[in-house]
C-alpha cells in the first residue's frame, strides 16, 4: 500500500522480526508488559517522536482498551479499529451481553453484571448451575478463564482468572456464566466501514483447544450449513450496527450439536486466526482495516462474498505439548516449511533463527495455514508443512498439531472444544507408531546408518584417517530401537545406488534425498509394492544411534551392531533418582505466592505456590500428604523448569506430626 510503518518494541523484543522489517523502530520499555506495551504514555511518546499518523494495535494488549483509542483521539492520531464508544460497549463481555439480549442475539445464561468477590461467584454459579465460566471481562486469548464444576473451583477460579486478567489487561473484573457441554467454538468475522455498511465473512471453526485458547483453527467449518451460516451473520451484522461499530471485529459463539447457537462475545479486533478467513474468501483483512480507518468504503457487498476451498491454521507454540506449559530459550535452529508456488502455505512468525522465547510473552511461535480445493488437500498440506518445519532450542507443540490433524476423529469432522481433553485424558505422549509407521521409521533409520557409515569409511579411504584402508561395504546387520526396550533386527543392503532395508522380515526399498547431517529426509519407500512418501527430520547424533522427528514426534533412535546387542543383554540398568520428596517448578517463570511454611503440614492437593509464565499462572498442588521440610524459593524470584522449590520431609518420618493438615 505504499505506507511507511514503524514498529515498537520492549528490550526483550529488540531482535524481533517486526522490528527488523519496518522502517522504523521505537523502544517503549522493559520487558514487563505494564512498562512496555500496556504503557500508554510510552507508545504515545513513540508517536510523537516518529510523527506517526496511524496505530494499528496488532491482537493483543491495548487492541481492546477503549482508553488507549482515547488517549489516540486526543492526540489527533487515527486507531485502525473501531471508535472508542464501539469497542467499550462490545469489548467489554459484560455490557456487549447486556446489548446482546436487548438486539435479541442468542445469549448464554449468566450474571450480567461485575462479580464482585469469590462469594459472589459461588452464588452466583449455585443460581446459574454448574458447570460455569469464570472469565475475564476485559481482553481474550484464553487469559483469566476457567472452568468450575463446584464451589471450590469457582473460589480458586475467581483467584487466578481475576489475577491473570489484570497482568494480561490491566483490569480484573470477571463474569460468570452457563458451560455449555459438548459445544463446537464458531466464530463470524465482521467487517464494516463509517458509512454504515457491515459485512459478515463465512464463519470459522476453532473447537480444537487447550486451557480456552485456541490451537487449531479452521474455516468454513463442517457443521455450519448454509442457513445457520446466514443467521449467525445476520445475527452478528445486527448486533455490530446496534452500536456503529466498524473495521474488522468477530462475533463468537458456541454452538451445540443441533445447531443451536449462543453469542459468547465480540473481539473488537483483528483475530489471531484471521489468514485462513482471508485464503477462502481473497480479501485482505488488514488493508480492509486501514482503508476503513481512512474514511473509505467497502468495496464489495455480502452478495460479493464467496467460499473458495478449505483453509486450516496451526499455532506452533514454544510449550511442552503434553502438560500445555511453556518452554523458553534460543532456537538453535530454525527453518519454517517451503512455501509452495501455489500459495497455500503461509507461515506468519516474527522470529528468526537465533530469536529467544523469553517468559515475557505469549509462546506462540508461528502461525502456519494452508489452503486447499477441499478440507482433505489442505489437510495434507498441513500434515506436509508440519513434517517439514525444523525448530531446535525449545520444546514445541509441533507433535501435537501433527496428530491431532491425522485423527481419525478430526478428518471426519466430529469435534467440539472438549477434543484434547477426551482424546488424550492423561495428556498428549507423542505418536503412538503402528505397525506402517514403525516399519517406516526403522527403514529410515537403518537407510540413515548406512548413509553415515559409507560417509566415515569415504573419509577414512580418502586418507582422512591414520586407520589403513577399508574394505568397500553393503550390508549392514543392525538393531535398532525407537525409544523403547526392544530392538528391531534391521538388515540393510546396497547395490549400486539403490538400498533395500528387512524390517523384522518385511523388505523396504528406500530412496532419498538427503544431504548427510542435514535436518530433512525427504524419503520414498516401497513396501510389498506399496508407495509412500514420508518426511522424517534427522536432528541430532546420539552415542549409539540419532535423534529423528517422524509424524512429528522426536524418538531417540539406538543402533546397536550384533556385537553390541549381544553384549547389551549383561548391562545393569541405571538406578533412577528418587525426586517424590521434591516439588519442582513446571516449567521457567517467575515465582508469584508460595503458600506454605517451613514444618507445615499440608493435605494432598492443597496449594503448594503460584508460578506465572507468558502471562498464564499454574498453580502447583501437594501430590501427597506431608510435612514441610524447606523452601528453596520466594516470591518474585525466578524459576527454571524443573528446578527444586519446596521439599518434604519423608513419609512415615517427620510428616507423621501432629498438627493439623493444611486442607485446599
Amino acid at each position: 500500500m505504499g505506507i511507511k510503518t514503524v514498529a515498537i518494541y520492549s528490550d526483550a523484543d529488540v531482535n524481533s522480526l517486526h522490528v527488523r522489517m519496518a522502517d522504523e523502530a521505537v523502544n517503549v520499555g522493559p520487558p514487563p508488559t505494564s512498562k512496555s506495551y500496556l504503557s500508554i504514555p510510552n507508545i504515545i511518546g513513540a508517536i510523537k517522536q516518529t510523527g506517526a499518523q496511524a496505530v494499528h494495535p496488532g491482537y493483543g494488549f491495548l487492541s481492546e482498551n477503549s482508553h488507549f483509542v482515547h488517549a489516540l483521539d486526543a492526540e489527533g492520531v487515527t486507531f485502525i479499529g473501531p471508535k472508542e464508544t464501539a469497542m467499550a460497549a462490545m469489548g467489554d463481555k459484560i455490557q456487549s451481553k447486556i446489548i446482546a439480549k436487548e438486539a435479541k442475539v442468542s445469549t448464554i445464561p449468566g450474571f450480567n453484571g461485575v462479580v464482585e468477590n469469590p462469594e459472589h461467584a459461588v452464588q452466583i454459579a449455585k443460581e446459574i448451575g454448574y458447570p460455569v465460566m469464570v472469565k475475564a471481562s476485559a481482553g481474550g486469548g484464553g487469559k483469566g478463564m476457567r472452568i468450575a464444576w463446584n464451589d471450590a473451583e469457582v473460589v480458586d477460579a475467581f483467584k487466578i482468572s481475576s489475577s491473570e486478567a489484570l497482568s494480561s489487561f490491566g483490569d480484573n473484573r470477571l463474569l460468570v456464566e452457563k458451560f455449555i457441554e459438548h459445544p463446537r467454538h464458531i466464530e463470524i468475522q465482521l467487517i464494516g466501514d463509517q458509512h454504515g455498511n457491515v459485512i459478515y465473512l463465512p464463519e470459522r471453526e476453532c473447537s480444537i483447544q487447550r486451557r480456552n485458547q485456541k490451537v487449531i483453527e479452521e474455516a468454513p467449518s463442517v457443521h455450519i450449513d448454509a442457513a445457520t451460516r446466514k443467521a449467525m451473520g445476520e445475527q452478528a451484522v445486527s448486533l455490530a450496527k446496534n452500536v456503529g461499530y466498524y473495521s474488522a471485529g468477530t462475533c463468537e459463539f458456541l454452538v451445540d450439536p443441533k445447531r443451536n447457537f449462543y453469542f459468547l462475545e465480540m473481539n473488537t479486533r483483528l483475530q489471531v486466526e484471521h489468514p485462513i478467513t482471508e485464503y477462502i474468501t481473497g480479501i485482505d483483512l488488514v488493508e480492509q482495516m486501514i482503508r476503513v480507518a481512512a474514511g473509505q468504503k467497502l468495496n464489495f457487498t455480502q452478495n460479493d462474498i464467496k467460499i473458495n476451498g478449505w483453509a486450516f491454521e496451526s499455532r506452533v507454540y514454544a510449550e511442552d505439548p503434553e502438560k500445555y506449559l511453556p518452554s523458553i530459550g534460543r532456537l538453535s535452529k530454525y527453518i519454517e516449511p517451503v512455501i509452495p508456488a501455489t500459495g497455500d502455505v503461509r507461515c506468519d512468525s516474527g522470529i528468526v533463527e537465533g530469536s529467544e522465547i523469553s517468559i515475557y510473552y505469549d509462546p506462540l511461535i508461528c502461525k502456519l495455514c494452508t489452503h486447499g480445493p477441499t478440507r482433505d488437500a489442505a489437510i495434507h498440506e498441513m500434515q506436509h508443512a508440519l513434517d517439514t518445519y525444523v525448530i531446535k532450542g525449545v520444546t514445541h507443540n509441533i507433535p501435537l498439531l501433527r496428530d491431532v490433524i491425522s485423527h481419525p476423529r478430526f478428518q471426519s469432522g466430529k469435534i467440539s472444544t472438549g477434543f484434547l481433553a477426551e482424546e488424550y485424558p492423561t495428556g498428549f505422549k507423542g505418536h503412538a507408531l503402528t505397525e506402517t509407521t514403525r516399519r517406516e521409521l526403522l527403514a529410515v533409520a537403518g537407510y540413515i546408518q548406512a548413509r553415515r557409515d559409507l560417509r566415515n569409511r569415504d573419509w577414512i579411504e580418502g586418507g582422512g584417517s591414520v586407520a589403513g584402508a577399508t574394505r568397500p561395504k553393503t550390508s549392514w546387520d543392525l538393531y535398532i530401537s525407537t525409544g523403547d526396550k526392544e530392538h528391531h533386527h534391521v538388515k540393510v543392503t546396497k547395490t549400486g545406488e539403490d538400498f533395500h532395508v528387512t524390517v523384522d522380515g518385511t523388505t523396504v526399498a528406500v530412496s532419498a534425498d538427503w544431504a548427510i547431517e542435514s535436518p530433512l529426509v525427504h524419503a520414498n519407500l516401497v513396501a510389498d509394492g506399496v508407495k509412500s512418501a514420508v518426511v522424517v527430520q534427522y536432528l541430532d547424533s546420539l552415542p549409539l544411534g540419532f535423534r529423528l522427528q517422524h509424524y512429528g514426534t522426536k524418538f531417540d533412535v539406538q543402533v546397536r551392531s550384533k556385537k553390541q546387542q549381544e553384549l547389551s543383554t549383561h548391562m545393569k540398568e541405571r538406578a533412577k533418582i528418587d525426586l517424590t520428596r521434591m516439588i519442582l517448578s513446571p516449567m521457567p517463570g517467575s515465582v508469584v505466592s508460595i503458600a506454605v511454611k517451613t514444618d507445615e503440614v499440608v493435605a494432598q492437593g492443597a496449594e503448594l505456590a503460584v508460578v506465572e509464565a507468558m502471562k498464564m499462572q499454574n498453580v502447583i498442588r501437594a501430590p501427597r500428604a506431608g510435612k514441610v521440610k524447606k523452601i528453596y524459593v520466594q516470591a518474585g524470584a525466578s524459576v527454571a523448569g524443573d528446578e527444586i522449590m519446596i521439599e518434604f520431609f519423608e513419609e512415615g518420618g517427620e510428616a507423621a506430626a501432629a498438627a493439623p493438615a493444611k486442607k485446599a
